[in-house]
């Protein structure tokens, strides 16, 4: 995955943003953690699943739908729940499913 290391992109307060399998890091950041990478690493794999503007659409479509029904809509984003419940382990994407964020 290249990774961008930057003073703009993402906002500050954020560490990385995933931007079609780029890896956009802010400068302060440098070098980002394994765990970070591999967080990343497992959108990457969600984007090519739903072509990577489907990606993006569902995302925001589930984002607004978790804003009104949860307390932390981020964090309620399956995408999400699947990155950080997997961004430890160092093997998960040589074993994922396909579309493992809807599976239980």
């Amino acid at each position: 995955m290249k990774i961008i290391y930057n003073k703009i992109i993402p906002f500050n307060g954020f560490s990385a943003i995933n931007l079609f399998g780029v890896l956009f890091a802010r400068k302060e950041y440098e070098p980002l953690s394994a765990r970070t990478i591999r967080h990343e690493a497992i959108h990457t794999a969600q984007m090519k699943e739903l072509g990577y503007i489907g990606f993006y659409i569902i995302y925001l479509l589930e984002w607004l739908y978790r804003l009104v029904t949860t307390k932390n809509a981020y964090r309620s984003i399956s995408f999400e729940r699947e990155a950080y419940a997997n961004q430890a382990n160092k093997n998960y994407l040589k074993t994922r499913r396909a579309f493992a964020q809807w599976r239980k």
